[in-house]
């Protein structure tokens, strides 16, 4: 159960319950589980352009010839990939920076290997730089920390809107996320 405990959102009770089930209910779900987890251990790295997770040197997006370079998406995980490939038809590369500028928890450009990345904004083809971090203290401080390397690099940066969603009202929505999409608006 103690195991269990260490992923995120998985409390006492989750882990009590997901134990129980595995052992009672699923021993062979629990065996497969155990060793697929074993093998992703030894198989999954980082991608040598991108920093995103895969089991190859280079991950299948970046040695896709389809997909350019004039637009480089700079995400904080391999998660924020999937969710941009999902919902989008950007057809541009990514930089995966693995978390974000904070130094509280000693996360700096070093960390991040923003060197790394300045290399892939000095490609010729590299024209704009999309900023995809959170909008927490720290993914606007990182934003704004790369929005200045592309600007030294002479790159267009550019941010993800953030603010209203699709279809919501704004009675329902709080007012840092109102005065922050209030802010930003853009015009006609």
């Amino acid at each position: 159960m103690d195991a269990l405990q260490i992923m995120p959102g998985v409390g006492p009770k989750s882990a009590q319950r997901l134990t129980f089930f595995l052992l009672q209910k699923d021993q062979n779900g629990a065996r497969h589980l155990s060793k697929i987890l074993d093998q992703a251990l030894d198989q999954v790295r980082e991608c040598r352009q991108c920093r995103t997770l895969t089991e190859h040197e280079v991950c299948e997006i970046c040695s896709n010839d389809q997909r350019g370079w004039q637009q480089l998406c700079v995400v904080e995980s391999p998660a924020d990939i999937i969710q941009i490939e999902q919902a989008t038809d950007f057809k541009g590369r990514y930089f995966v920076l693995h978390g974000k500028l904070s130094p509280l928890d000693g996360m700096g450009p070093g960390e991040l290997k923003l060197n790394q990345l300045i290399d892939l904004m000095a490609r010729d083809e590299c024209q704009e730089l999309i900023v995809a971090t959170g909008s927490t203290v720290e993914g606007e401080t990182t934003a704004q920390y790369l929005a200045n390397l592309a600007e030294k690099g002479g790159i267009k940066a550019s941010r993800l809107a953030h603010g209203v969603p699709l279809g919501g009202d704004l009675e329902y929505i709080d007012n840092n996320t109102l005065a922050h999409a209030f802010a930003g608006r853009t015009h006609y």
